[in-house]
């Protein structure tokens, strides 16, 4: 189910701008707008799912859509041979900052 006033809902829908690299059934990867390595992207599935912790049994393929994802667009980043970073922050105290479950793709270090 889709959250009107989440960023991400309004980024998958195309009603804000987002610099999309990928785009699948389930998700879409954009870059950060403020990324925190020289190849940042988000990779946030179109369904909302508020984060880790809202996971539903129902949820593991998007999990595994999303993984994979990640594994395709370093590819097309350039940055699977030397290196990246896949990460979940869940809630605040682990660093979460939008409430709409994504993955990080981080990488591109020298």
């Amino acid at each position: 189910m889709e959250n009107e006033g989440c960023i991400f809902c309004q980024i998958v829908r195309g009603e804000k701008p987002g610099k999309l690299v990928y785009e699948g059934k389930n998700l879409v990867a954009f870059k950060d707008i403020k990324p925190h390595a020289p190849v940042h992207i988000l990779l946030v599935p179109k369904k909302h799912i508020r984060s880790i912790n809202d996971l539903e049994e129902e949820d593991r393929a998007i999990l595994s859509d999303l993984v994979f994802a990640g594994k395709k667009v370093a590819v097309e980043q350039g940055i699977d041979k030397t290196g990246y970073k896949l990460v979940y922050n869940v809630e605040r105290g682990g660093g979460q900052y939008v409430f709409h479950l994504h993955l990080h793709l981080l990488g591109g270090w020298k």
